[in-house]
């Protein structure tokens, strides 16, 4: 059997050449993100190649933003970015737990153990751990709970001023909106620099009146918001060189006139438009007393559509009776622009409830962490509140380990090797989140795995200022049982992804398929190479 020299002496046979060259892809992933979990985790400094800086600890921002190019690093990066977008919380537990499970995995691959019943170990280990998690799981009574604001607290990294915001926020938007299954609490939040903390009910428009003329402040608004420009029919230009053409470019006109001083007739105080806005648009709107703000992103306009119960309308529906187009206007009890801070709110809708929070800081590096911060702090919320809790700080996974005793117990043959995996992989959270804190994680796992004793004491884990095993649910320490679940599941997604890989083989250029020998050129490797 050849035999491949690797690093600082250890060997490992040349058919696993192409898994640890995931392996290794993988575990520095992870190490990219490990230094930051925890309360006393750190930050992490990311530079692009003009120079400009991003400070922050957030799991999701950093695996995004890192250069990454390797294909298991990119599997790792988007099962993250799942995870992100699924329950917006987790990834950076979620990393963790997959570099040592392909890590544990590896090492018991080159001590002989078939991949394949490591794989059907690590699919029984993480399915017995969700079944655990979320066994333990504690209800969120209602939007009034405390552990709500603790669950904020922990995700928004210890900021009580955010935490508090989003508490506030979800109790305004009310439970029935924030279980709605295509709705985020956390695209409720933006920021700005200079701007003070504050939640409200409303929306924020990121635009200003279309110009200096129009009111800056509005009371009892009827609105109108068009998906479309607000401009005439166009005539195409090859038409427009015959007299049928031009002729039809002046009834255009004509009836776009029309259509305009309908909208007054209807007492329409704002017009938010998607697109542009012709001149003799803004001139006519203008006269009327009309605020219009134009080219307007379509997640502004659909939050005003849904908190004010205007339907959006295209330029053509504007030729119905006015009768008709005020079915689909909507209201408002106030709509003013903020100067300072150079945006339009939208207030006191009539139809579905909508908060806006709002986070400022003095420099626009730091506002943006911010707004990261108070994202995941609304996305933790709106998890517990949808699937409950469950202990923080580690205790959760370590939990998880008597389970995983029993369950190696229930096996026969090699796939116990992968059920060890996973236990491994369970304690990875608490030994990384110990280690930042500044203690020994042998030492500090050691103690937690038995005071836990065999399930007991399921919520014990570290007190990261003392370093002395407490009760996280005593100390506040409390997480989403999403999140916790959704971790499992990618991590254990990803795992069996990358030791499934027995080969890497670099694509031919499509470009070149007439290529030779047989459409690879001289220049690739030979089919079936790890490289």
């Amino acid at each position: 059997m050849s035999i491949k020299q690797v690093s600082q002496g250890s060997e490992v046979d040349e058919r696993l050449a192409a898994l640890l060259t995931n392996v290794n892809a993988v575990r520095a992933i992870a190490s990219a993100v490990e230094g930051t979990i925890g309360p006393k985790g750190l930050n992490t400094m990311l530079v692009d190649r003009f120079g400009d800086v991003t400070i922050t600890n957030d799991g999701i921002t950093i695996l995004e933003r890192m250069e990454a190019n390797h294909p298991a690093a990119r599997l790792v990066i988007n099962t993250a970015k799942a995870q992100e977008e699924e329950v917006g919380d987790g990834t950076t537990t979620a990393t963790i737990m997959a570099g040592a499970l392909v890590a544990e995995g590896f090492n018991q691959v080159v001590k002989g153990v078939p991949v394949t019943r490591v794989i059907e170990g690590i699919s029984l280990g993480i399915r017995r751990a969700i079944e655990a998690v979320e066994r333990r799981s504690l209800a969120v009574t209602g939007l009034d709970d405390p552990r709500l604001f603790q669950v904020a607290l922990i995700a928004g990294r210890e900021h009580s001023d955010i935490a508090g915001l989003v508490v506030e926020a979800a109790r305004l938007i009310g439970r029935d909106k924030l279980l709605e299954p295509g709705f985020k609490l956390a695209e409720t939040v933006t920021s700005e620099e200079g701007a003070a903390n504050e939640v409200f009910t409303g929306v924020i428009v990121d635009k200003e009146p279309l110009n200096d003329q129009m009111p800056k402040d509005l009371r009892d608004v009827r609105l109108l918001v068009v998906d479309d420009a607000l401009e005439p029919d166009e005539v195409e230009d090859e038409a427009l060189a015959t007299e049928s053409g031009f002729k039809k470019l002046l009834e255009n006109q004509d009836a776009f006139r029309v259509n305009l001083s309908k909208l007054v007739e209807l007492g329409i105080k704002l017009v938010i438009i998607d697109r542009g806005t012709d001149d003799a648009a803004e001139d006519a709107l203008t006269d009327a007393g009309v605020m219009v703000l134009h080219r307007v992103a379509s997640r502004d306009w659909r939050k005003v559509a849904e908190h004010c119960g205007a339907r959006p309308i295209k330029r053509a529906a504007l030729r119905k009776p006015a009768a008709e187009i005020a079915r689909y206007l909507g209201h408002a009890e106030r709509v003013w622009q903020d100067e300072k801070l150079e945006h339009v709110r939208v207030v006191g809708g009539r139809a579905k409830p909508m908060a806006t929070i709002l986070v400022g800081a003095a420099t626009r590096e730091v506002v943006s962490e911010r707004e990261r911060i108070a994202q995941d702090a609304a996305s933790a919320v709106q998890s517990a509140v949808r699937g409950g809790v469950v202990a923080g700080g580690g205790a959760a996974e370590m939990a998880v380990l008597a389970d995983l005793r029993r369950a190696r117990g229930e096996l026969r043959g090699m796939a116990a090797y992968g059920l060890d995996c996973v236990a491994e992989a369970m304690r990875r959270p608490l030994a990384q989140i110990v280690h930042n804190a500044g203690f020994n994680s042998l030492e500090k796992v050691g103690e937690v795995e038995a005071a836990q004793e065999d399930g007991a004491h399921p919520t014990l884990a570290v007190d990261c200022e003392t370093g002395q095993v407490r009760d996280m649910l005593e100390l506040g320490v409390v997480d989403p049982t999403l999140v916790k679940t959704h971790a499992l599941r990618a991590a254990g997604e990803i795992a069996e992804a990358i030791l499934r890989i027995d080969t890497i083989i670099k694509k031919r250029d499509e470009g070149h398929a007439g290529g030779g020998q047989g459409g690879m050129g001289g220049s690739e490797p030979p089919a079936g190479r790890p490289f």
